[in-house]
């Protein structure tokens, strides 16, 4: 047997469970029969009996809300009038003693909603209520497969009737030799799924082993009712990664049996808020521990990390506006403080602060010290060991300090270690990337310098070499450096989909560059949004590049003198952002300032988000030292620097561009407009391994080419032509050509963002893979019009990638430019033109839908008219016509009302939130039976989404 099918999977999984893992096994078919075992169960893990009516009154409080809000319902208690009038509550799961829960697990439940009919594999009941599912494919498919299920599922029936399915957790989906688990999060992309590994962050992917690691039922219920995240801001579960779950253990242990201190050291962008959230979350439910104080350094990680944690948990923390205030959080009865490492100084150390201060000397308390080596490094942390006599202190680090790097100052050279003792858990930077939690750097170094030396011939010099004032701040570089990225940004950010960052050595330059920036967007040389933030204090060089981020205080707060000139320019400068943004910030104080960073920080986050708007989009962001620590931004995906970076500052810096989105994201980007590659080498060597470097930077563009030529030679062994294609005999062997073409797509995805990626020096020609997209495309358009009631086809759960083809510059009002030019052009020249214009409507996504109407228009209208200048007018005319007529058609087959459907469509445009099938509904002239509302609801969203998508969607431009 070469490959192990999905039932023998099946089959060993529940033996496994069953005999070894704690669960009970139960026959349940269908929901009559989840709902019977669910009340014996409920009744089982509360005491009590339920009548029907009152097991009625408990299936209305669970047939509530959303994914989020019943996570909510099942953390916690219903009370519950009896028919005897007593009252109790009814516990769903005991989130204080996890293991103190009813297990069981299932197969093969059917779930049906409307038309759709779907089995699932092997669902884990936790007090009758599935909380866990798990998806299975035999040996050899690929993992995305399941899930792609799972997402169908969603959609689908998990929501059918009391939607009892809406109470999953947590997903697991393996094929035997792999296996993932991942949170219910419909919107999330397979990067966001995960493998669990054992403390020393091996990765366990066979199920057996999985299974005996994570399922085990007690394991099992801590990871729900400790380690899975309601992420408020979000709304969005999210769950702990094994590297985060193995460090708040440790801690956790460290705090409950002993008083030593101690660090975690993972990697910059491995998710550390999230961990240290959570350990301050339950070191703060200890009877023994006093307070919890989360310790940052600057004021705007200050922000940043108190709405984090305020998004994990709302109203779990309280941070602290001025050290007055932080006085009182010490005094009253909050649990868990977020503070900053300045006003922590100043509140044990200023004597009018002491006397409130005094009471606290011998008080349990626990420090947690983000990123632990900044600016302040060993000072603070000093005077809280002399003030507190009863502590414990944590440092979290991506980047920690040992005798390579670290720094002589007035406290002597200090070391992580020294200050903390051990490190309790280690995560580093290959781990990440091996487990696909952060991408590989792309790095490029741009620029060479060419001076004579002493035997009169020329020679490159290392940058380093030769890095005076006068070269490096020149104005001819400067501007051949914007002018670089000026040429080849669009292909860095895939058409300013992402933002980017430039880092530069001091303020002085940085405002040279912007000028550049502005006088050449003046003279019409681009339209990119570019905006700035720095610090206007006197002393703003950065510092030799030691390996420190200096911190730039956010405003002129305390006694740091302010540099007129550079206040005046960032005045400028940001009454420029305003303008573009119609904002009204300033520098008059240091609270005004304080708003710009966030609003500079908000659209640089917000980017992400489902609805953003173009409107919003800011392209690069000029800095000396601000954001290079402690922000991320997973819509930012490039750095340019022109500044020496070193050690810890150069990993921080890097780090911005490199946290995980989808698969367009497919490396950070990192442009250096001075040799740092020595410097680079360096850093990975000490925060990783010495074998390290080949895994965290990307491969040369070379390997890549070389990559791409294999790809097509196996596209080329099933599909030999672009016509070949369409005589692929079976699913089978359609399945192994998208494969194929999308494994094509993801390595031109990576090449496309090096300065030499061409077609000309590969073998595929750039008109045959626009030819082979086009049949991808197909492929997939025959998958979505599928109206089969339960699909079986083997395509439907495979992902085609299309954000891989999706190209913003590519719209209507380009093809109506296109067919401008038909009209000016010879018989020859357009036949010719017109077949690029169609091959342009099937290759691109957005352009697919409109692609009839526009060959409708091409052939009945375009003929007609004789002056290239009507092309654009004349067509709106038909698209407006088009437009009413595809309307009309929708409220008349659906039988809706029309000014009401208009309202739905003008909401969905307004807020970019697809309307709900109720909502719908309820516009129906007449109400459909209970058991056709979801079904027809979805028919009518998915019918008013193609609507929009056909003659709204990319027509603004």
């Amino acid at each position: 047997m070469t490959t192990q099918p999905e039932q023998l999977l099946e089959d060993n999984l529940i033996k496994q469970l069953t005999t070894d893992l704690g669960y009970t096994y139960v026959t349940i078919q269908d929901e009559a029969a989840l709902l019977a075992n669910l009340k014996v169960q409920l009744e089982k893990h509360n005491n009590l009996k339920l009548t029907e009516k009152e097991f009625g009154q408990v299936l209305n409080h669970l047939n509530k809300g959303n994914i989020f809000e019943r996570a909510k319902i099942l953390r916690d208690k219903m009370q519950l009038t009896l028919e005897n009038g007593q009252s109790v509550y009814i516990e769903f799961l005991n989130m204080d003693f996890w293991c103190r829960n009813q297990y069981q697990v299932t197969r093969q439940v059917t779930n049906k909603s409307g038309t759709y009919q779907n089995r699932y594999d092997v669902t884990l009941l936790i007090n009758g209520l599935p909380l866990v599912q798990i998806e299975l494919k035999k040996r050899g498919l690929e993992l995305k497969e399941a899930f792609n299920q799972i997402n169908r599922y969603q959609k689908h029936s998990f929501g059918a009737s009391y939607g009892l399915f809406q109470y999953v957790q947590l997903f697991v989906i393996s094929n035997g030799v792999n296996t993932k688990y991942y949170a219910n999060n419909p919107k999330q992309s397979f990067k966001q799924t995960f493998y669990w590994s054992d403390p020393q962050n091996k990765p366990i992917r066979q199920l057996e082993a999985f299974a005996t690691a994570f399922l085990e039922a007690c394991h099992l219920s801590k990871m729900l009712t400790r380690y899975t995240v309601l992420h408020e801001t979000w709304q969005i579960l999210m769950v702990m990664r094994p590297y985060q779950y193995y460090a708040t253990e440790t801690i956790i242990e460290r705090v409950k049996n002993t008083n030593k201190n101690g660090y975690i050291w993972h990697t910059t962008g491995s998710g550390k808020t999230l961990t240290s959230f959570k350990a301050s979350q339950i070191l703060a439910t200890l009877p023994q521990v006093h307070k919890v104080v989360f310790v940052v350094d600057r004021k705007d990680l200050d922000y940043q990390t108190q709405k984090e944690f305020d998004s994990f948990s709302k109203g779990s923390v309280d941070a602290t506006e001025y050290t007055g205030d932080l006085v009182k959080k010490f005094t009253d009865d909050t649990k868990v403080i977020v503070t900053t490492i300045q006003k922590l100084s100043n509140a044990i150390n200023k004597q009018h602060h002491l006397k409130h201060m005094e009471a606290l000397r011998d008080k349990r308390m626990v420090f947690i010290f983000d990123e632990c080596h900044r600016s302040q490094f060993g000072k603070t942390h000093n005077q809280i060991k002399a003030f507190f006599g009863n502590t414990q202190l944590f440092g979290f680090t991506g980047t920690p300090i040992f005798a390579d790097n670290a720094i002589k100052n007035e406290h002597g050279k200090r070391t992580t270690k020294e200050l903390f003792d051990e490190c309790l858990h280690k995560y580093v930077i290959t781990d990440a990337i091996r487990d696909e939690n952060v991408l590989k750097f792309s790095v490029e170094y741009v620029g060479r310098y060419r001076r004579k030396d002493d035997t009169r011939t020329e020679i490159d010099i290392e940058v380093e070499d030769i890095d005076t004032k006068e070269l490096m701040e020149s104005p001819q570089r400067l501007e051949k450096i914007v002018d670089y990225i000026l040429a080849n940004h669009e292909r860095k950010t895939h058409n300013k989909e992402f933002s980017a960052m430039f880092c530069v050595s001091n303020v002085e330059t940085l405002i040279k560059y912007y000028q550049l920036f502005k006088a050449k967007k003046e003279a019409g040389k681009h339209n990119l949004r570019i905006g700035t933030i720095f610090s206007y204090t006197a002393n703003e060089d950065d510092k030799d590049a030691n390996g420190m981020l200096p911190d730039e205080d956010l405003g002129s707060e305390g006694s740091a003198p302010v540099n007129k000139h550079s206040r005046e320019m960032l005045d400028s400068f940001i009454a420029d952002y305003n303008q573009m943004y119609g904002t009204k910030y300033s520098t008059k104080d240091t609270q005004d300032f304080y708003n710009y960073y966030k609003d500079i920080a908000k659209r640089l986050k917000e980017r992400e988000k489902e609805g953003s708007k173009e409107s919003d989009r800011l392209d690069i962001l000029l800095v000396v030292n601000m954001f290079l620590t402690g922000f991320d931004a997973k819509k930012l995906n490039t750095l340019y620097v022109d500044k020496n970076l070193k050690y810890h500052g150069l990993i921080q810096a890097y780090s911005r561009t490199n946290r995980i989105l989808n698969e367009k994201k497919s490396q950070g980007n990192v442009v250096c407009f001075r040799n740092l590659k020595t410097a680079t080498d360096d850093a990975i060597t000490l925060f990783s391994n010495k074998d390290a470097i080949e895994v965290i930077i990307m491969q040369p563009y070379e390997d890549y080419v070389k990559k791409f030529d294999e790809a097509y030679d196996k596209l080329k062994q099933l599909a030999p032509t672009v016509d070949s294609v369409d005589e692929l005999p079976s699913e089978d062997e359609e399945l192994e050509f998208v494969k194929a073409f999308r494994e094509l797509m993801r390595i031109k995805n990576i090449m496309s963002t090096f300065t030499d990626f061409t077609f000309d020096g590969l073998q595929m020609e750039e008109q045959d893979f626009e030819d082979y997209k086009s049949k991808y495309l197909d492929l997939h358009d025959k998958v979505k019009t599928s109206t089969q009631k339960e699909s079986v086809s083997i395509l439907n759960d495979v992902d085609f990638e299309l954000e891989l083809i999706h190209r913003d510059e590519i719209n209507v009002a380009y093809i109506l430019r296109l067919l401008a030019k038909l009209k000016t052009l010879s018989p020859a020249e357009e036949a010719k033109q017109r077949k690029e214009i169609m091959d342009i409507l099937s290759g691109e996504v957005q352009l697919r839908s409109k692609r009839g109407l526009i060959e409708k228009f091409i052939n009945e209208n375009l003929p007609a008219i004789e002056d290239p200048d009507d092309v654009k007018l004349v067509f709106e005319d038909f698209w407006e016509t088009e437009r009413q007529k595809g309307f009309e058609t929708l409220w008349r087959e659906e039988k809706l009302d029309p000014v009401k459907l208009q309202e739905v469509i003008g909401e969905y445009l307004f807020s970019g939130n697809k309307p709900l099938r109720n909502e719908v509904v309820k516009i129906m002239e007449v109400q459909p039976k209970t058991l056709q509302r979801k079904s027809i609801g979805e028919r009518i969203v998915e019918k008013i989404l193609s609507y929009v998508d056909t003659f709204v969607s990319g027509m603004q431009g």
